[in-house]
């Protein structure tokens, strides 16, 4: 399911509203509700799917997004690992709606994750130092490269 699916506002939908029948389509895709995030899919440059968004995690004092929890292997969500993906590491495909992570599939299975019943600290900074630097960002979320 896309975020467009997921919109129970219709914040997405094309309207003309405009006095001018100038297409309006609502505050996406720079603006877009957390709640039709969570559930996209996560592809990579090859055109493999490596999972799906299952929580977006927010940085309470400064209001900035920190984290996608993506899942990723297992079969029927039994045996699936968990990941906390930099935000800054991905990007949306509005063509496709879907999100993008620029690592190969191979790659993302040695990630850092974890298992739904034991979440790591993520406001612990040696644990998010070394996720940024694994995703090959900055702590402020830019490339290294």
């Amino acid at each position: 399911m896309n975020y467009e699916d997921r919109d129970p506002y219709g914040m997405y939908r094309r309207l003309n509203l405009d006095s001018d029948s100038t297409p309006h389509k609502g505050p996406g895709p720079s603006l877009m509700g957390a709640n039709t995030l969570i559930g996209n899919d996560v592809f990579n440059d090859d055109h493999e799917k490596l999972g799906d968004i299952k929580e977006i995690m927010l940085h309470v004092h400064s209001g900035r997004v920190g984290y996608a929890v993506l899942s990723f292997g297992g079969f029927f969500g039994l045996g699936d690992k968990l990941f906390a993906v930099p935000w800054a590491a991905l990007t949306l495909d509005t063509v496709n709606k879907r999100f993008m992570l620029k690592v190969p599939k191979e790659r993302l299975s040695e990630a850092p994750g974890f298992a739904k019943d034991n979440w790591p600290d993520m406001a612990d900074s040696t644990w998010s130092q070394g996720i940024h630097h694994w995703y090959g960002l900055t702590e402020a979320g830019d490339s290294d490269s």
